[in-house]
């Protein structure tokens, strides 16, 4: 995979932000080489976040995010700000924009408080400084650039490089867990919901990773799945499934050879596997009424059967023996206040950059609702939890 086609999720996220007509898109526009945003003397130009995947050398592969001005009034400017302040859930670095010439303000200091409080590394942009009489010393967050002139951009470009360095992803979906040698079996189930001629981005990663490790991973469907164990000269060492299929895989997977699933391996990857697990206990205390919040990271055209609104559901009430009351959201949707949900039910994440499924996960935590992921709720509800969770270094020792 070649650095343009690294997942928008697996590459550094980085945010400018700043008041109405700070310049932030021209100087995105300088950063990036690329007229990436509408730009005019207009304030507010920028009405929503315009996100670009991207390569930014010396960087590598990124996201680059312009956000509307922190400073919007009215209505509309109020959903403005609510949108930027959502883009801060997925940045892993921030630059904030402001004219050299005004220098902070109060909105400017509000974000870097909102920077610290979420301990986000952070670069301060004093944009148009060709148009400044006097340069003043800053400190070793500031910069003083021109978007207009190129002034500063090429260290601007270095100092956000110097931040990506340690962004670094030492994280892993599987090969920590594998032998060099190891056989794994992916199961993937080919139905409505599959994508037409291609693999979904968690079974795409799972698959490459495995093959880094220098190991070998053999495809089926559930169907074939039994036939594909007794043709292996080699026993496989884990078996990988959806988890939509984890009630009729752990029939056919022998107790000796380890079983879990993409969302569960997703759920340590990029989110918090402890946390997450704990989240499954709340099942149980489930009662007729209560407001169980269901989210994807994603938006996909719903089909007869879709696993959010249809399986879980289901399965939930075949559980539980109660009727809760469910709200959906996908995408970039995720609500501000939690506090009236008895429990969210998250989908893997794949979509979702580390950054943003922590920040959701942290969200619940602070409102006191238990959350759990897709894959570890099927598991739990199909009694098969604790083995999907015995390969060791999965999860940490309590």
């Amino acid at each position: 995979m070649g650095l343009n086609d690294t997942a928008s999720a697996e590459r550094v996220h980085i945010g400018f932000f700043g008041i109405r007509n700070a310049g932030k898109s021209s100087l995105v526009n300088a950063v990036t080489g690329q007229e990436l945003s509408v730009v005019s003397d207009v304030k507010g130009t920028t009405t929503d976040p315009v996100k670009k995947a991207m390569e930014l050398l010396p960087i590598g592969p990124v996201v680059i995010i312009d956000t509307p001005g922190i400073d919007d009034d009215g209505t509309l400017g109020e959903l403005r700000v609510k949108k930027t302040r959502q883009i801060l859930a997925k940045t892993d670095i921030a630059v904030l924009v402001t004219d050299s010439k005004i220098g902070l303000c109060d909105a400017d200091r509000e974000f870097i408080a909102l920077f610290e409080e979420k301990k986000l590394p952070y670069i301060i942009a004093y944009n148009k400084v060709d148009l400044l009489e006097k340069q003043n010393t800053l400190d070793a967050n500031g910069i003083y650039v021109s978007a207009r002139t190129g002034e500063g951009i090429r260290e601007l470009k270095e100092k956000i490089g110097d931040f990506a360095k340690n962004v670094e992803n030492t994280r892993y979906i599987v090969a920590d867990l594998l032998e060099t040698g190891a056989f794994v079996i992916l199961v993937i189930p080919v139905d409505d919901a599959a994508p037409k001629g291609r693999l979904i981005l968690p079974q795409q990663q799972t698959m490459r990773e495995i093959l880094d490790a220098h190991c070998s991973a053999v495809a089926c469907q559930v169907t074939e799945l039994e036939e594909t164990i007794h043709s292996l000269r080699k026993k496989p060492k884990l078996v990988i499934t959806d988890s939509q299929a984890f009630g009729s895989v752990s029939k056919i997977v022998p107790e000796d050879i380890m079983l879990t699933s993409f969302s569960i391996l997703f759920a340590r990857y990029k989110g918090e596997l402890e946390e997450l697990v704990r989240g499954a206990q709340a099942l149980s205390s489930l009662k007729d009424g209560d407001k169980v919040l269901i989210s994807e990271g994603c938006t996909h055209h719903r089909q007869c059967g879709d696993i959010g609104t249809v399986k879980i559901p289901a399965w939930i009430e075949k559980f539980t023996n109660v009727q809760p009351e469910y709200t959906y959201t996908s995408g970039g949707e995720f609500p501000d206040h939690l506090s009236d949900f008895a429990l969210v039910i998250h989908c893997g994440g794949c979509m979702l950059n580390e950054k943003e499924m922590k920040s959701r996960i942290a969200a619940a935590k602070a409102a006191g609702v238990p959350i759990v992921n897709y894959g570890i709720a099927i598991a739990h509800m199909h009694g098969i939890l604790a083995r999907s969770l015995s390969c060791p270094g999965l999860i940490k020792d309590e």
